[in-house]
């Protein structure tokens, strides 16, 4: 069954996009819930005219979007997660503890959808950058900084790290002689 979606889709596809899905799948959730319409010849018509209402509905919160990308720069987001002595994380960092380091650090309400992820899931301690899809014209990116729960094991971690750092300089000095 081809349908046309109405909302973003996690491994179904973008909305507006035209997927080919299982016919139980579009006619017993899809439809009924209002994520897709049938991708009939009517409503392949009436597409445009979708994609139209939602680029001027998009346009008329291109301020708030390019507002929010000002309001990111030079932050710099701490979220905290349970991790062994080697800086493994228990679990994984995903999009939604993102969204929620936002909305509790930076009072910003993003949907965790529209949060990209350097990697699928960030399993180490460490600095990453997720990128914000909030609109096609505004480049909007979040830095953010995961750190063990434990004081004391930050500051071992932070120990190793640098000690780390210091071999790797002498050892590159150790080859340019």
């Amino acid at each position: 069954m081809d349908i046309i979606l109405l909302k973003n889709l996690d491994k179904v596809g973008r909305k507006f996009d035209i997927v080919k899905v299982k016919d139980g799948y579009g006619r017993n959730f899809l439809i009924p819930q209002g994520l897709a319409l049938v991708a009939n010849k009517v409503n392949r018509n009436n597409l445009e005219s979708f994609k139209r209402q939602e680029s001027s509905k998009l346009n008329k919160k291109l301020d708030i979007f390019k507002a929010i990308a000002a309001k990111l720069k030079g932050q710099k987001l701490t979220i905290t997660a349970k991790t062994g002595t080697s800086g493994k994380i228990f679990g994984s960092v995903t999009n939604i503890q993102i969204a929620q380091a936002l909305r509790d650090q930076l009072d910003i309400d993003i949907d965790r959808r529209d949060i990209l992820l350097p990697d699928d899931h960030i399993k180490m301690i460490g600095d990453y950058v997720a990128t914000l899809d909030l609109h096609p014209d505004v480049d909007a990116k979040v830095e953010f900084s995961v750190i063990p729960d434990d004081p004391e094991l930050a500051k071992r971690l932070a120990e190793a790290a640098a000690e780390a750092a210091l071999d790797a300089a002498a050892e590159a000095s150790d080859d340019n002689l």
